[in-house]
């Protein structure tokens, strides 16, 4: 963390320049940028046009073409932001889809080198790449470290005995995938894989998980299974961090599991609150599992 963004104490940041925060689909900037003015610190959204929620608008913004890099960076530095912070979800556009200014255009073949290869590359590439341009890009753990899920059990329901087994073989398969760069999270129940998240996304799982039960190809009980889900070995923590909510909860509750484990401290909530309280209706338990020594829990 450069000098400038040290905090003088819990809950108090003494950086007086704003904090860009680049703004993917969903409520998870909205709800970054809240904590961060909670801690006393100015923000800019930059919100990516065609991803990014309307209610960004509601902060100090600007909306961005997707791909016009130029412009962006234009655009950040006139609010005088050198640190930002990359939160949302994105689709993988093609390079076709880029709103090409010159400096997208000078930096496309570097571009399009990051496109061969999983969004692991993809995304440490851009963070490079924002680097190289003289920004200093945070992970969420720093800027809102309340946001993210602690340890222990949460809410009113606990793991049995046989979800702890299927969480533990949960970590260790998303482990164990790491280097192919697969996704973050897998779906266990009775030590058997019923689904391992790829592109679809968590979402997209939950969905699949769903649709097999309802059509029958997944025969379990009403209630079976876990949804486990952590960052991947390696990864690193300024970009792509694994996130869950009330959402998450309610996909999982369709998809008939019986609980939701994360890794504490690599995951992050915009409403634990909101989650939990999703969680203790739907009879659904919820659980951070800290990271243990040499990445083994």
């Amino acid at each position: 963390m450069s000098a400038a963004a040290k905090s003088s104490g819990p809950g108090t940041d003494v950086n007086s320049d704003p904090l860009g925060i680049v703004c993917g689909a969903g409520t998870f900037p909205i709800a970054v940028a809240e904590a961060v003015q909670r801690r006393g610190r100015p923000v800019v959204l930059l919100a990516l046009r065609g991803f990014a929620d309307p209610g960004v608008e509601r902060f100090p913004h600007e909306w961005m073409p997707f791909g016009a890099f130029g412009t962006s960076v234009k655009l950040a530095r006139k609010h005088g932001v050198r640190d930002l912070v990359v939160i949302g979800s994105v689709l993988r556009p093609k390079l076709l889809d880029f709103r090409l200014d010159w400096t997208t255009f000078r930096i496309l073949p570097r571009l399009a080198r990051l496109y061969r290869g999983g969004d692991d590359h993809l995304l440490s590439g851009v963070a490079s790449l924002l680097d190289d341009y003289g920004f200093h890009l945070m992970g969420v753990h720093e800027v809102a470290p309340e946001l993210m899920i602690p340890a222990g059990v949460l809410g009113a329901h606990r793991p049995s005995a046989e979800d702890e087994t299927d969480i533990a073989l949960g970590f260790d398969l998303l482990r164990a995938l790491g280097p192919f760069d697969v996704g973050q999270a897998v779906a266990i129940s009775a030590r058997r894989v019923l689904g391992v998240e790829a592109a679809e996304g968590t979402a997209g799982l939950l969905s699949r998980l769903a649709e097999m039960r309802n059509s029958g190809r997944l025969m379990l009980p009403a209630r079976a299974g876990v949804l486990v889900k952590a960052p991947k070995p390696g990864q690193s923590k300024r970009i792509d961090v694994p996130a869950i909510g009330a959402e998450t909860v309610a996909q999982a509750a369709a998809a008939g599991l019986r609980g939701i484990a994360v890794e504490a401290g690599g995951t992050i909530v915009p409403d634990a609150n909101a989650m939990v309280r999703a969680a203790d209706q739907a009879g659904l338990f919820l659980i951070g599992v800290p990271l243990r020594e040499e990445g083994r829990r």
